[in-house]
C-alpha cells in the first residue's frame, strides 16, 4: 500500500479514537450530571460549597453525643460546613423537646442553635425530661437570650422537627447519628456515607477532595 494510503488510515483511525473518546467523556458527564440531579436535595453542600458534611442526629443519643467533636473537628480541619437535621428517636424521652428547643435557637441565629445542640451533648448524662427546661434556661441567660415560657405556641418549631424528621425518614435512616459527607462536583461520588467516623471520616474526606 503507498505511504500516502497509510496516512489516510491512520488519520482515519486518529479521528475514530478521538470520536470515541469524546462519546466516553460526554457520556460520563451525563451520567454524572445525571447523578447529581437525582440526588436527593439533603445530600447536597450548602450553596457555595463542594464539600460537607450532613449529620441525622438524636440530642438523647449517647453515640451523637460521642461522634459530634468528631464532625466538628473535620469540619474545621477541612473548613467545609456542617449540616445537622434534628432526627428524635421515639424511645427517647426528652430529645423531641430538645430538638424543639434547638429549633428555637436557631431562629435566632444557626450558630446558636449549633451552640445549644453541643451544649446538651456536653451535659447529656446528667438531662432527664423534669430538668431539660433548667438546663436550657441556663443556656440562654448565659448567651443573653430570653427563653418565653411557651417555647412553641404555634407549633412552628415543632413542625420543621418533624419536617426533618420525615426527610430522614425518606433517606430511610437505620440509626443515629447517620453522617454523610456530600459533594457538589460534577465528577465523582455526589456523596457518601460513613459508617465509622472514626476511622473513615476524614478519609471519605479526602476522597471527595481528590475526585
Amino acid at each position: 500500500m503507498p505511504v500516502h494510503e497509510y496516512r489516510k488510515v491512520d488519520t482515519k483511525l486518529a479521528m475514530k479514537r478521538n470520536l470515541v473518546g469524546l462519546a466516553f467523556s460526554v457520556a460520563l458527564l451525563v451520567s454524572a450530571t445525571f447523578a447529581q440531579e437525582s440526588v436527593n436535595p439533603a445530600l447536597r453542600p450548602p450553596k457555595g460549597s463542594q464539600i460537607a458534611i450532613v449529620v441525622f442526629e438524636d440530642l438523647q443519643c449517647p453515640q451523637c453525643r460521642r461522634e459530634a467533636p468528631l464532625v466538628q473537628q473535620a469540619a474545621k480541619t477541612y473548613k467545609i460546613p456542617v449540616v445537622r437535621h434534628d432526627f428524635p428517636l421515639p424511645m427517647h424521652n426528652w430529645s423531641y423537646e430538645a430538638a424543639v428547643m434547638a429549633h428555637y435557637f436557631d431562629s435566632h441565629s444557626k450558630q446558636l442553635g449549633s451552640d445549644f445542640r453541643d451544649y446538651i451533648f456536653e451535659h447529656q448524662p446528667e438531662i432527664f425530661p423534669t430538668n431539660l427546661r433548667q438546663f436550657a434556661e441556663k443556656f440562654a441567660a448565659d448567651h443573653k437570650v430570653d427563653l418565653p415560657f411557651v417555647i412553641d405556641p404555634q407549633g412552628k418549631f415543632a413542625a420543621e422537627v418533624n419536617a426533618e424528621r420525615d426527610l430522614g425518614k425518606s433517606l430511610q435512616l437505620e440509626h443515629t447519628p447517620t453522617i454523610y459527607v456530600v459533594s457538589s462536583k460534577p465528577n465523582g461520588h455526589p456523596f457518601v456515607e460513613v459508617k465509622e467516623p472514626s476511622a473513615e471520616l476524614f478519609r471519605s474526606i479526602d476522597a471527595m477532595k481528590a475526585e
